[in-house]
């Protein structure tokens, strides 16, 4: 018996990349990442903002110039 997939109904997994990409290009401030179920902020959010807040975002656009110990 041979089974059929329709690739058009398989759900894809988004990378953090392109969830961000996507909620930027829609004008979005968040998107919900699917691995905690958390509410994210885009760089277009925090620019919006007009300063980093120190709290080690993911799509920081300061370079995390008020962050005590930032990521590598």
């Amino acid at each position: 018996m041979l089974i059929r997939l329709d690739l058009d109904k398989i759900p894809v997994m988004l990378t953090i990349d392109e969830l961000h990409r996507l909620a930027c290009e829609k004008g979005e401030d968040t998107y919900i990442d699917p691995a905690t179920g958390y509410q994210v902020l885009t760089s277009q959010a925090h620019l919006k903002r007009g300063i980093c807040c120190g709290n080690v975002c993911r799509h920081c656009p300061f370079e995390y110039i008020n962050v005590i110990s930032p990521p590598e």
